[in-house]
Order: C-alpha cells, then structure tokens, then sequence
C-alpha cells in the first residue's frame, strides 16, 4: 500500500484533511451535518469527495464515509481504493469504519476523534454518537487498515460550533 513518506508527508495529511473541512462546511452550508470525506490516490489527486447525507431522507446511515466508500467500490479497482487515503473529518463510527474496511480502502486519516465528538454533539437526537474508536474495528479484521488520526482536532471540532445545540 502506497503512503506518504518522507519530508512533507504531515504536510500533505494536513493538506487534504483541510481539504476534508472544506467539504464538511459545504455540507453544513447545503443543510447537513457537518461531515465531510475524501479519497486520495497514491498520487495526490482527489477521486470522490463526499458530504453528509441525513437529509432530506432523514437517513441516519448516509454519512459522508459511508457513501464515500460505496461510491469507491462503484467506480475504483480494488487496487486503486487499496492503495488510497480516505481522509474524514471526524473519525468514522463502527458503520463507516466497516464500509472503508469492506471497500478495502488502505489508509485513514481523521481529524476529530469520536470520543471528543460525542462530547460536542453530547445526546443529540441526529447524532447518537458511538463511543468506539475505530481502530477497534480495523483490528478485527483479516487485512490491515492504516489509521492516522486525531490530527488537527481542534480545526475539525470547530466544525460543530453551534450545529449541536448545546
């Protein structure tokens, strides 16, 4: 699997995890939660961006994670996906981190934890937040998923200002 290394490799993390904000705030600006994801080939160039789902449908399991990941298995050669980068804006829940694990998506780079999350969204009817990190779930399984993060978690709760009302 292709990750970044050597000089500039966190630079570039921070670089498309900042990009991955900018997504998140475009779901907020079009009605949504604030999450975003994106998926980065070996070679830097962005393939699928993805915002946050819950409406109009009200459908709890479009998170930006899930959809990016059934959106990657419909368009990306498993080599492809293997050897790409999902960066989300928050760490995904047990749902997604399954999806990016059945896609077989090969690095993950998130910037607010789902623990500190759940501290922001608290017991949020839209956002009843798993406390289960998900390397826990990338453990259980039978290929290995590389997983950076939290990185730049004070930029990614920034998102939630005032979104969860509490």
């Amino acid at each position: 699997m292709a990750q970044p290394d050597g000089p500039g490799a966190g630079d570039r993390d921070a670089h498309f995890l900042r990009l991955c904000f900018d997504v998140a705030r475009r779901s907020l600006s079009h009605g949504n939660h604030p999450f975003g994801a994106i998926l980065v080939d070996r070679n830097g160039q962005v393939l699928i961006e993805s915002e946050n789902g819950y409406l109009p449908a009200h459908d709890g399991t479009a998170h930006a994670e899930r959809l990016l990941a059934t959106d990657a298995c419909r368009k990306l050669s498993a080599e492809v996906r293997a050897a790409a980068t999902i960066y989300s804006s928050a760490e995904p829940c047990a749902m997604c981190a399954g999806a990016i694990y059945w896609a077989g998506i090969g690095r993950l780079v998130y910037g607010l934890s789902e623990h500190r999350l759940r501290g922001i969204t608290g017991n949020h009817p839209e956002n009843p937040t798993l406390d289960l990190p998900c390397r826990d779930v990338f453990a259980r399984g039978q290929r290995p998923t590389d997983v950076l993060g939290p990185l730049l978690e004070d930029e990614a709760a920034a998102l939630h200002d005032g979104v969860w009302g509490g």
